[in-house]
């Protein structure tokens, strides 16, 4: 492949337009295979229809492509000391590109479920790749910019991908969905094979293969057991899975410990700084996975809102993220995370509490401004907390570091809908099992749990305020002993 190899830290001299064109190839494949990730929750229906099968049958074409990724997240590190960023981030949004087309071929469900795995095994290792990427691209005084530039597709593709994908399925041919992605996908090939820099591959050691077999077997388990306690957590499938997990996770982490070239770098967490920052991470997470996955459940199941007009309903939350996101990355390099952190999550905070109060009778005009704040808020913490996370760990690490910040974000983002789900549906069971007969209002109970709801996301997001006032800048982690 073309592209030349080169220095990654200019320090005083950097502009961004110096990094713009591998910014170009880097953000394209990732906003490619984000906005994938969800279309298919809006189109199931109609694939019911299509090939006239059980719902159940079909929720496969997304468990199957998540688990798929979640599998294959904890090699993105090692791969790409081994191989080189650039090879694996290629060939990564190739597999993903050729599962698309052949998604798009599928006349039965199993073929579906079986391309949907492919391209979520390419799918998988584009963020944690792509975020290392950037990060080396740019000198550390800088990165703050680079990495806000990054995380515009991170958090406008979710939201938008609803959209396209209800347009496509309603107007068009749901087999649009995945055609679409194959000349995006070899844009984001041919582009990045010119504009990519090779960074240079690091002498590793022979591939961990006790933790390649115990690390994706353990975060498939928890996945697919968080996922099926959705149904029920006292299922037998849910339980088994959820121990399976726990234990695989636990000898996983024993493995990592006591080798020395890890899969999964899990030393770092010697740091104080990176260990509270990664759980900062994960209230953040919580708190902007769950309002993406929450407000639009909010305006079908209790406004009546269509799919198509959900997602232009939500378009002011993705706009208002992408346009707060750069200023989020250049305050990041003037004054760090902390107040970010704590403005952000309090505009977030902000929005869901007027949630609370918001029933089937609100009106569009009502949702603009708490979903104005809602992206305001992500735009400006997002990604300065995962910038800040990597620069608590060795440069050398930074690979490393992003497949465990990415497994255990794809983990959190699966407890976060598991566990909003578990709260609704107790209270608004709850709520219904003391109505009388006069208030047997579906709507209106559906409104006062999803009240009730936000309101759990509101104390969650105050913790993490909290945690968020102990961050600083601080050094980078030491060398780390092997146990």
């Amino acid at each position: 492949m073309t592209g030349k190899t080169v220095d990654l830290i200019e320090p005083s001299d950097f502009r961004i337009s110096k990094i713009l064109a591998p910014l170009i190839a880097i953000i394209v494949g990732s906003f490619l295979v984000i906005l994938d990730t969800t279309v298919m929750n809006v189109v199931l229906p109609t694939l019911v229809k299509d090939f006239k099968v059980g719902l159940s049958a079909l929720e496969w074409t997304v468990t199957g492509y998540m688990l798929a990724t979640a599998a294959v997240i904890p090699m993105a590190g090692w791969l790409s000391d081994r191989y080189g960023a650039k090879h694996i981030f290629l060939t990564s949004i190739f597999m993903f590109t050729l599962g698309s087309a052949l998604c798009s071929t599928s006349n039965q469900v199993e073929w579906l479920i079986a391309f949907r795995v492919i391209q979520g095994l390419g799918g998988g290792f584009v963020i944690p790749v792509g975020l290392a990427y950037v990060f080396k691209l740019s000198p550390p005084e800088k990165v703050g910019m680079a990495m806000g530039l990054f995380g515009v597709p991170i958090l406008l593709a979710p939201a938008i991908g609803p959209v396209i994908s209800g347009w496509l399925a309603e107007f068009h041919s749901w087999r649009w969905i995945f055609l679409i992605n194959i000349p995006v996908g070899l844009f984001s090939i041919l582009y990045g094979m010119r504009s990519l820099p090779r960074i240079d591959k690091k002498p590793v050691s022979a591939l961990d293969l006790p933790g390649l077999l115990l690390g994706p077997l353990a975060f498939v388990a928890l996945m697919y057991g968080v996922n099926e306690g959705v149904r029920s957590w006292t299922s037998a499938t849910t339980i088994t899975s959820l121990v399976l997990g726990v234990v695989l996770l636990l000898a996983f982490i024993l493995v990592e410990l006591r080798s020395a070239q890890p899969l999964l770098e899990l030393r770092v967490f010697q740091s104080f700084n990176f260990s509270l920052a990664m759980i900062v991470q994960w209230i953040v997470t919580f708190t902007i996975f769950g309002a993406l996955f929450l407000v639009p459940q909010f305006l079908q199941q209790a406004g009546g809102f269509g799919a198509f007009d959900t997602g232009l309903t939500l378009l002011p939350q993705p706009i208002a993220a992408a346009l707060t996101m750069p200023l989020g990355g250049y305050l990041f390099d003037r004054i760090g995370v902390r107040w970010l952190i704590v403005i952000g999550l309090g505009l977030l905070i902000a929005a869901l509490w007027q949630f609370t109060y918001m029933d089937q009778l609100t009106s569009y005009q009502s949702l603009v401004l708490p979903l104005a704040m809602a992206g305001c808020g992500m735009g400006l913490m997002m990604m300065p907390l995962d910038t800040h996370i990597l620069n608590q760990a060795p440069r050398e690490l930074v690979s490393r570091v992003t497949s465990l910040a990415g497994a255990t974000q794809q983990l959190v983002c699966s407890l976060t809908v598991a566990t909003l789900v578990t709260v609704y549906s107790t209270r608004l069971t709850r709520l219904m099992a003391e109505a009388t007969a006069s208030s047997s209002n579906q709507e209106v109970f559906a409104s006062q749990a999803f009240g009730f709801t936000f309101g759990i996301m509101v104390i969650v997001g105050l913790c993490g305020i909290v945690l968020g006032l102990f961050l600083r800048k601080g050094r980078k982690t030491a060398n780390l002993p092997v146990f």
